[in-house]
Order: structure tokens, then C-alpha cells, then sequence
């Protein structure tokens, strides 16, 4: 790499300014990059950004890597928990009268169902991919806040475990994933099965909100000189918007979730119609969660679409303007479609046209993302691969899933076709299609930088067939019986409604769709431990994640890039300029402006702590102990005051102290 001029001059301290020469200038006497040969280079950077030996400098690290590997890990363990509970149910339902479960098992089961696919799957599997790629593609070293990253993720499998484990105790939520009220009030919902589902969609929203700040910070603070906003991947700015949505969204639902446990467990009445309270209100706060949190997991994964198409196109992006006016548009007004879920409760007229309106508008800016990629295809020399045959999927699924939903957000229909299965076809429609399948296409896309091996190539077609054809065949029939009257959430139905042979149909078709992850799985594992070496930019792509080895080194690059093209990569065939001066005996980064992407300051990464996990752990025992008694508030304070106190002491080192 050649060093480059940098034309920022702000006006900053002298011990600060960057050099003409685009170096930092010293401010200690410590080792830089500045003249450093490269072998000397990494083994001092190896020396200092490496997470630390043995199983406390394992559970210490705060590496973005680690911790999105974890992330993924076991956010691929819930997807197949989730995924069984789903094929038990399909079994149950393939044929009338079954006995296979009786309605209390089938009502935990579709319950944590959903809880695990939205609330432990869907959204921390987009959001760990974001935290593995965000600061390689703006050109980091590490994300922002890496202990509060850390927390996230113990947070997140810590609840998610207390999930299952109260459905291996049977006690598991019973109340569906959104939990209405009065039915999970403490009038009908007696036991502790509903305060499992608020305390942990409490607990685990803040794993959601942690990630989004450090994202956030992430792409606004520390992007590689020149990285100008319109010079920032789809994908970052994808993530970006997303994070925007989880920090307004998520506060609802935790709301929503608070109060319901303040009426279970204190004795409020906050939606209790009796005392004065509103029942509706649930549906309002959680819905206004709700439906951004359909984007919160569409929106990564038009990210993702964008970053594969141009790869796979020879050809850089056509209307990336449009693209990215389009996601910050679809993030904007996804907080404005929160009714439509709500028609058949009695809403005024106008109150429903307007939601009406809005569902459809949003519609918009979703096709112009889509005759963009379809635009950028046309006029480039595609590439057959599968991380492509699966954007091909993306388009067909999620385009049948966006027609229904326009015609939900109809309100004659959506009176006649509420609550039955036509809605279940959507909703799924709209998920697999919008998230899943793009989120396969990136697995195959991004797998060799995670592990620097290939999938196979032939096993990755057959993956895409077996789950194309699974999951129209799953799926597509539902909106058929769900127009002939089948009900949502129900365990069994009569013989002499004829539904059996349409359910025996979409019970073959699931499992179908389940043995293709099944198939997906073996892939991965293979790809992984045996998988051919696959180099350092196996798909010749342009962005900055691809400019570092495959897989990255600890400290991603070992000197900063700069950057002077959308797809950089492309333009600089040759070396990457570079920005020197860091300090490579301390986890020093590069803070740059918000607009322009200038050189603005360094600033000191924090260092390996096991602290987050202590913390988390004392945060998660208060929620649970909280479940059988309020004054666990009160007596969990202390440990939690603790393990913060420790986490943000001065640890006395000079470095710490600037």
C-alpha cells in the first residue's frame, strides 16, 4: 500500500493535525505505522489488538469478530430450535384430529415459535452480520463501544436461554409472540407463563438497542479517510437506517412489555378496562414496535441484495442515490403503518383509510429498490453463483409477500381474511422471502471472509432449489385455506371442513424447506473444515471488507485506507492509499468527520474486559428473580451498581487516563 495526501487541515491542536503527508502526528513516543516495514507491522499490531489467551481472555474479548461470530453461532442454534418447533406443528396440523400434542404443548410451541424466529433469530442474525462487516467495509479497526457490544451479545444469549429453559420446565409463554391482553393479563394468563415472554422481550430488546448506538457511532465517527456519506456501501447505510429504527422502535415494545409485567406482578391497571385502563393500548405500543420491526429485518437485507448484485454484475450499482434515498424513506415511514395490524378492532373510518394510505405508499420506495437492482442486472454480465440464485428467490418471494400485503391493507378484506392463515402466508411470504433468503445469499456471499474457505458451488444450487421449492409449496397453499375460513393458532380442525389434504400438502412442503437447512448445515460445517482455500477476494468485489485477508486479522487493517471511489477496490486495481500515525503498541483508531469522512482525531479502543459479561449476568439474574418478586429491582441494584463500577473504574494505566 502507498501512503496518500489527505486534504483535511481542520483546525485542530498541534499534538493532533494531520501531516501533509496524510501521517498523524506524534503525540507520545510510542512505535506508529509511519516507516514501519510490514512484517514488523503485524506482529506489533498482532501483539496488541490479539484477544487474549484462555477461557477468561475468551469470555474478555471484545474483538467485533468474536463477538459476530458468537452472535451467529448461536443465532443459527435458535433458528433450528425455532425450526423444529415449526415441523412439530406441521405434523400435528397435516391431518384432522391428530392427537400428536395436545392445545397447551401446541400453544407454547407456537409461541416460542415466534418469540425465537423474531426476537432471537431474525433480528440478532442481521444485526451480528452488521457487526462483523460494518467496521470492515468503513475501514475500522474495531466498532464502537466493543465492551457494550460485548454486553449485547451475553445479554442476548443469556436470555434467550432463559427462554428456553422455561420451555423445557413448561413454562414457557402461552400467549402467542405478541402477547395480547386481557388473554396474557393476570386474569386469564395465571402462573408465570406470560411474565417469562415480558421480562425476557425486556431484557433481550436492550442486546438490540446496544448494537444499534455502537453501529450508529460506528459509521457517523470512524469511517476510512474519504469515506464521504455518498461514497458509504449499501449495506453500511442499510445497517445505519436500521439501527436508526431499532433505537425509536424498540423502546415500545419494552414499554409495552413493562407494563404488562407491572400489571401481573405489582397490580397496575394499566390495561385493565375495568379500573380505567386500556386494553388497546397493548396493541398500539406493541405495534408501533411491530411493523418497524419488519423492517429492522428487511432492511439489512436489502443491504445485503445490494452488496451481492454489483458483484455478481461486473458492474457498480445503478442508482445508488436512489437506493440510498429509498431505504432511509422505507425506515421514515415504516413507523407510520402500525393500524393496519388493527383493523377489526373497531377503529373510526378515517383513522383506518390513513393507514391504508401509508401501507401502500410504502410500497414506493421498495420498487424503486427493486428496478434498481433489476436495472444494475440488465445492463451488466451476470454471474451465475449461488449467493445470486438466491437473490433470484429474494425477488419472486418477497414481490408475492409485498402484493398481499397491499391487499391487506384493504379493509373489507383484511376484515374477512383476519386472523386466518392467508395473513400467516404473508407475514411469512414477507419475512422468509425479505430476509431469509437474501440473508443465504450473503452466507455463501461472505463466508470465505469469515473463514477464508468456499462452500461448495454445487451443494449451494441444491440448497436453493430444495428450499425455492419448499417453501412456495409450504406457504403458497395457506393463503388458499386460509380464504376458505382456517383459522390462525388453532391445534386441530374437523375432518369435514375439508382442509386435511391442503394441510398434508403444506406439512410435505415444510419439511422440505426444513431438510434444505438441514442440507445448508452439512455446507457450512464442510465448507468450514474443508472447504477449498478461497484467497483473499475469491468474487473479485470492490468494498473495503475484501481489501484485508480472508479472514481478517485481529486489528482488520494494518494500515487505514483511504478511500476514493464507491467500489474502491476497483478503482485502485493497483494498492490502496493509505493513512498513517497510529500507535501500534495501543488499540489506537482513526475518528473521522461525520460528512466528509476528514481526519479528525485518535482515539484509544477499549481493551479485553470480562467485566460485560459480569454485568450482563447480574442484569439477567435481577430480570429473572424479578419474575417472582418486585424487590428483586431493589436487591439486584447492588450487583448490577458493582460489576458497572468495575467495568468504567480507571484502571490506572497513563493511556486510560488521557
Amino acid at each position: 500500500m502507498s501512503s496518500a495526501d489527505l486534504t483535511s487541515q481542520r483546525d485542530l491542536p498541534p499534538e493532533r493535525k494531520v501531516s501533509a503527508k496524510g501521517d498523524i502526528a506524534p503525540e507520545h513516543d510510542g512505535p506508529r505505522d509511519t516507516g514501519m516495514d510490514d512484517a514488523g507491522l503485524h506482529r506489533w499490531l498482532e501483539r496488541t489488538w490479539r484477544t487474549p489467551s484462555g477461557i477468561v481472555g475468551a469470555l474478555s474479548s471484545v474483538d467485533h469478530k468474536v463477538i459476530a461470530r458468537r452472535y451467529l453461532i448461536t443465532a443459527f442454534v435458535f433458528l433450528g430450535l425455532g425450526g423444529l418447533n415449526a415441523v412439530v406443528m406441521r405434523i400435528q396440523l397435516s391431518g384432522p384430529q391428530r392427537g400428536l400434542i395436545g392445545p397447551d404443548l401446541y400453544n407454547q410451541l407456537f409461541t416460542m415459535h415466534g418469540v425465537t424466529m423474531m426476537f432471537l433469530f431474525a433480528v440478532p442474525i442481521v444485526q451480528a452480520t452488521g457487526i462483523y462487516l460494518v467496521p470492515l467495509m468503513v475501514g475500522t479497526r474495531n466498532i464502537a463501544f466493543p465492551r457494550l457490544n460485548a454486553f449485547s451479545y451475553w445479554v442476548y444469549v443469556s436470555g434467550g436461554a432463559f427462554a428456553w429453559v422455561s420451555f423445557a420446565l413448561n413454562m414457557a409463554p402461552d400467549v402467542g409472540w405478541f402477547a395480547y391482553v386481557p388473554l396474557s393479563g393476570p386474569e386469564f394468563a395465571p402462573g408465570k407463563r406470560a411474565d417469562v415472554w415480558a421480562q425476557m422481550i425486556t431484557y433481550t430488546e436492550v442486546s438490540s438497542l446496544a448494537v444499534a448506538v455502537a453501529t450508529i457511532v460506528t459509521v457517523f465517527k470512524q469511517r476510512a479517510p474519504g469515506m464521504s456519506l455518498d461514497k458509504i456501501p449499501l449495506y453500511v447505510w442499510a445497517m445505519l437506517v436500521t439501527s436508526f429504527v431499532v433505537v425509536f422502535a424498540m423502546p415500545a415494545v419494552m414499554i409495552t412489555s413493562t407494563f404488562l409485567i407491572l400489571d401481573r406482578l405489582v397490580g397496575t391497571h394499566i390495561f385493565n378496562p375495568a379500573e380505567g385502563g386500556d386494553a388497546l393500548l397493548f396493541q398500539h405500543l406493541f405495534w408501533f414496535f411491530g411493523h418497524p420491526e419488519v423492517y429492522i429485518i428487511f432492511l439489512p437485507a436489502t443491504g445485503m441484495v445490494s452488496s451481492i448484485i454489483p458483484v455478481f454484475a461486473r458492474r457498480p450499482t445503478f442508482g445508488h442515490l436512489g437506493l440510498v434515498l429509498s431505504l432511509i424513506a422505507v425506515g421514515f415511514l415504516s413507523f407510520g403503518l402500525w393500524v393496519h395490524h388493527m383493523f377489526a378492532t373497531g377503529l373510526p373510518k378515517l383513522g383506518a383509510s390513513f393507514f391504508t394510505a401509508s401501507s401502500m405508499m410504502i410500497a414506493i420506495p421498495n420498487g424503486v429498490q427493486i428496478f434498481c437492482w433489476l436495472a444494475t442486472l440488465w445492463d451488466g454480465r451476470p454471474v451465475i453463483r449461488t449467493p445470486l440464485l438466491f437473490v433470484f428467490g429474494f425477488f419472486f418471494i418477497f414481490v408475492i409477500g409485498g402484493l398481499t400485503g397491499v391487499m391487506l391493507a384493504s379493509v373489507p378484506l383484511d376484515l374477512q381474511v383476519h386472523d386466518t392463515y392467508f395473513v400467516v402466508a404473508h407475514f411469512h411470504y414477507v419475512l422468509i422471502g425479505g430476509s431469509v433468503f437474501p440473508l443465504l445469499g450473503a452466507a455463501y456471499f461472505w463466508f470465505p471472509k469469515v473463514t477464508g474457505r468456499m462452500m461448495s458451488e454445487r451443494l449451494g444450487r441444491w440448497h436453493f432449489w430444495l428450499a425455492f421449492i419448499g417453501f412456495n409449496a409450504a406457504f403458497f397453499p395457506m393463503h388458499l385455506v386460509g380464504l376458505w375460513g382456517m383459522p390462525r393458532r388453532v391445534y386441530t380442525y374437523p375432518a369435514e371442513l375439508g382442509w386435511g389434504n391442503i394441510n398434508l400438502f403444506i406439512s410435505a412442503g415444510a419439511l422440505l424447506f426444513f431438510l434444505s437447512f438441514v442440507l445448508f448445515t452439512f455446507n457450512l460445517v464442510h465448507g468450514a473444515l474443508k472447504g477449498t482455500s478461497a484467497g483473499n477476494n475469491p468474487w473479485d468485489a470492490g468494498t473495503l471488507e475484501w481489501a484485508t485477508s480472508s479472514p481478517p486479522p485481529s486489528y482488520n487493517f494494518a494500515r487505514i485506507p483511504i478511500v476514493t471511489h464507491i467500489e474502491p477496490l476497483w478503482a485502485e486495481r493497483e494498492a490502496l492509499p493509505v493513512a498513517t500515525g497510529l500507535r501500534v503498541d495501543a488499540r489506537e483508531l482513526l475518528i473521522s468527520t461525520v460528512a466528509e469522512a476528514h481526519p479528525d482525531i485518535r482515539e484509544k479502543s477499549a481493551a479485553p474486559s470480562i467485566w460485560p459479561l459480569l454485568a450482563a449476568l447480574a442484569v439477567g439474574g435481577t430480570f429473572l428473580y424479578s419474575i417472582f418478586t418486585p424487590w428483586a429491582i431493589v436487591w439486584g441494584a447492588a450487583p448490577i451498581a458493582i460489576t458497572l463500577i468495575g467495568w468504567f473504574w480507571p484502571k490506572g494505566d497513563p493511556e486510560d487516563e488521557e
